[in-house]
This record gives C-alpha cells, structure tokens and sequence, in this order.
C-alpha cells in the first residue's frame, strides 16, 4: 500500500522494521545506523535522510526476509522508490531507487571495494546483476543523483554493527518532514 504521509512510513519501520535481511541487524537499525554514519560525517541533511529511508522497499515486499537465499531478487530499491515517489523529493527517491545500482557501479570502479562487502551484499550483487560494465557505468554516471546514490551505498555499507546504540526514527522526524513534498 502506498503511504500517504510520513506517518505511513514510520509506522511501516515500527511494525515490520524488526525484520532481517541477511545481515547481523533488522531493517530498523540499519536504517538508524545508515543515518547515523551520515551525520557523523556531516553529510548534508538531505544524505541523512536518504539512507533512513534507501532500504524502504524490503519493507514493502512479502518475500520474506531470507528471499536472497533462495535466489530471488526483491527488486527493494524500486518497491521502495516507487512507493515514496510523490511523497519526498526526487534526491531521496532517487537515491533510493540507485542504491542498488550504487554497488554495481563501485564493484567496477574500485577494485577492493567488492572484497570489503559483506556476504550478503557479495549474495545479493549476484542476483541483481554483478559489477557493472564499463556502458552501464558510464550511463549510471550520467543520472542526477549518482552521487547521492553512492554517498548512500557506502552508509549502507556500515550500518551493519550488531547492538550499535543509535537514536530511534521518531527522532528522524523533523528531518525527514523537511523533504516531504
């Protein structure tokens, strides 16, 4: 169901964010952690908000929460892009739905980067597509958002740490109501 308003979206962190996704945190504190790593680096805000909300869409899917090992592709970045379409501004969508991608792109332009993922992210890179090639890469360049989209993915790299202490999404609020359209 397409959320019409933030409450919709913090409501869908409350309730489903407990899940798992192959990683040693739920969906909720990978989120939280993502935001955090973002802040820390004095990203700018609108950087903060993309990563609470770049993994929206595993939210949204009834796969379950181990649909990567059994072979399927979610396709998380575009459900959660899709649902939150209309409701922030394109950066955020757009990050969202490039983060995947993200990680494909940096697969082909930094060699130690595919070494430095997690397993699960090395499983999920196989189902949606493996590194780039050099015309994809080139024409992933060429979108608007890339580099918020890589800013995020290298967040989504670190919001992995089991029991990292983080603030909780109400506290996300006023920012992520800033980018409400």
């Amino acid at each position: 169901m397409r959320p019409t308003s933030l409450d919709d979206v913090l409501k869908k962190y409350k309730e489903l964010g407990h899940r798992k996704y192959g990683e040693s945190v739920s969906e909720l504190q990978h989120a939280l952690q993502c935001a955090t790593f973002a802040e820390q680096a004095d990203e700018e805000p609108v950087v903060v908000a993309a990563c609470l909300l770049h993994d929206y869409g595993h939210l949204c899917h009834n796969l379950g929460e181990d649909v990567a090992e059994h072979g399927v592709d979610a396709r998380h970045e575009n459900i959660g892009a899709n649902l939150l379409s209309g409701l922030f501004v394109n950066e955020i969508v757009e990050a969202a739905r490039l983060h995947v991608a993200a990680k494909r792109y940096l697969c082909w332009k930094e060699a130690e980067y595919l070494d430095s993922l997690s397993n699960a992210s090395k499983k999920s890179l196989e189902l949606q597509g493996g590194p780039m090639n050099d015309q994809e890469a080139r024409a992933f360049e060429c979108h608007p958002y890339y580099e918020t989209a890589v800013r995020v993915r290298r967040y989504d790299d670190l919001g992995k740490v089991a029991e990292m202490k983080t603030l909780d999404i109400e506290s996300y609020r006023p920012l992520l109501t800033s980018f409400l359209l």
